[in-house]
């Protein structure tokens, strides 16, 4: 199955529909979506992902990351795809969003708005092996630490907002 985005203009408004791998290819900006899942314990829980994905192949990131599909609102998007690779779902709350672009290997370029929600889960995952082989939940504090000694082991898109990410999860 093809897979679509959303391409839009610099403030979010859809301008229309690419395949996936090509808006990857020629760097078009579109929709995207970044899911951040915090237990009880404040904890972040990250994934790795799988060593068959298309790009980013085994980085560190956070809990789930996608494309809404064309007609498909961003809220819609991450439950169905929290469920999908994480094998759970739970209330997702926006935080905020961001524009970046960001080279990837491959030759592939993420050029995305990318909207942030955070939600809150006390479970281990039961991970999807085509999405994500491993996953650890993390304090903050640990994390700023390690990304500041390990940046190549984790997602670009990641790195870029994991800042704001720390301050909005502190209040």
């Amino acid at each position: 199955m093809i897979e679509y985005v959303i391409l839009v203009d610099e403030n979010d408004h859809p301008i229309g529909r690419e395949e996936k791998m090509r808006a990857h290819e020629l760097g078009l900006l579109h929709r995207a979506l970044s899911i951040f899942v915090f237990n009880s314990k404040n904890e972040l829980l990250l994934q790795r992902r799988a060593l068959s994905k298309y790009h980013s192949a085994g980085l560190w990131t956070n809990t789930c990351c996608s494309h809404p599909r064309p007609s498909e609102s961003v809220q819609d998007a991450a439950h169905r795809k929290l469920m999908q690779e994480m094998g759970f779902d739970c209330d997702l709350t926006e935080q905020f969003h961001f524009t970046y672009r960001a080279a990837l290997d491959a030759g592939l370029t993420e050029h995305e708005v990318d909207h942030v929600l955070f939600g809150t889960y006390d479970l281990d995952p039961v991970l999807n092996p085509e999405e994500a082989d491993d996953f650890k939940w993390v304090t903050l504090e640990w994390l700023s630490t390690d990304i500041t000694k390990n940046p190549h082991e984790y997602t670009e898109w990641f790195k870029i907002c994991f800042d704001k990410v720390r301050e909005l999860a502190k209040n």
